[in-house]
């Protein structure tokens, strides 16, 4: 693992739309018996255009937020409860248990509440995994169908020597999924 200073690391340029998207851009379905070829493809993909992935993603979150406000606000509180809730009952084990046994009708109750509140909130925590979770998969659609060309490889090439260091080369390398020198 090649760890660098702070200095070397670099926001990766942004692509131009004709190479991201439209004339110049060519799209093929991977071959899926080959997982290895298209874990590379995917990767390079990952690695050349992620300045224009995360645009993509904060436009597509954008839009979802736009359309559902409401919705994506108590999503997101509803989450941050649920993830609240969840640390605090993991942390202090031995409170929860003691509560449960000293008040076991009332823990019936707090339980009933709080699924019927996930319950009724659960279309505001389906529009917020929505704005999570399109972005995700359309960036995987367009990294798994975008074949790379030459200026793709050898930018590739470049940031698996380690000679430049960018936020997606970082994240993929903490994931473990390093791209191999080809």
């Amino acid at each position: 693992m090649n760890k660098k200073a702070s200095s070397d690391f670099e926001i990766a340029p942004l692509r131009t739309l004709d190479d991201f998207l439209l004339e110049s851009a060519r799209f093929q379905i991977p071959n899926v018996k080959d997982l290895e070829k298209w874990g590379n493809r995917v990767t390079s993909n990952l690695l050349y255009y992620q300045t224009n992935y995360f645009l993509m993603s904060l436009i597509i979150f954008l839009i979802v937020g736009v359309i559902h406000p409401t919705k994506m606000a108590c999503g997101f509180l509803v989450t941050g409860i649920i993830f609240l809730v969840f640390c605090y009952i993991t942390n202090e084990r031995a409170t929860a248990s003691q509560f449960k046994r000293k008040h076991p009708i009332i823990s019936v109750l707090l339980i009933l509440t709080g699924g019927y509140f996930v319950t009724y909130m659960l279309g505001s925590l389906l529009v917020f995994f929505l704005g999570i979770l399109l972005p995700i998969s359309v960036t995987f659609i367009h990294a798994s169908l975008r074949l790379r060309n030459l200026k793709n490889k050898i930018t590739n090439r470049v940031e698996t020597l380690g000679l430049k260091r960018t936020p997606m080369g970082i994240f993929l390398e903490e994931l473990g999924l390093e791209q191999e020198i080809f």
